[in-house]
């Protein structure tokens, strides 16, 4: 990963509903944190969610491929960091980088490509929001 990419940190505490019966984290529940750190990457971006959706046009983003590299296991009361980047832009699309670590640990790696989506169909990202996704050390659309 370049040093010059801007990564969004998200905390994520382990509580027992993340765990199954002997107190490790559920892969499940590594999914739901990356979507949170996507969430939020994009909201510290300046990227409202729901107003696109709620727009004319009702954008909305879509998982439309994941790979996840599960390395090692998480437990209750963990602190972990659920690091994000974008990797590139497309015209409809955002590669990212994710990442969750327990300090230096990595725990889980994925690729994941999103789609902007409306009415059921890829949409080109709005300009507006590409040049949120394309700040400084970030990728051109």
């Amino acid at each position: 990963m370049s040093e010059n990419l801007h990564i969004h940190r998200l905390p994520v505490r382990i509580y027992y509903e993340d765990t199954d019966f002997s107190g490790v984290v559920q892969h499940v529940a590594y999914l739901r944190f990356l979507e949170r750190g996507r969430t939020e990457f994009l909201r510290a971006c300046g990227i409202d969610q729901s107003a696109l959706f709620a727009g004319t046009a009702a954008l909305a983003f879509a998982v439309r491929r994941i790979s996840v590299d599960y390395r090692k296991a998480a437990a209750m009361d963990d602190l972990l960091s659920v690091e994000t980047w974008v990797v590139r832009l497309g015209g409809a699309s955002i590669e990212m980088g994710q990442q969750i670590l327990r300090g230096a640990e990595i725990l889980v790696t994925a690729d994941v490509r999103v789609a902007a989506v409306a009415g059921g169909r890829a949409q080109r990202l709005p300009v507006a929001v590409a040049a949120k996704l394309a700040g400084p050390g970030r990728p051109q659309a």
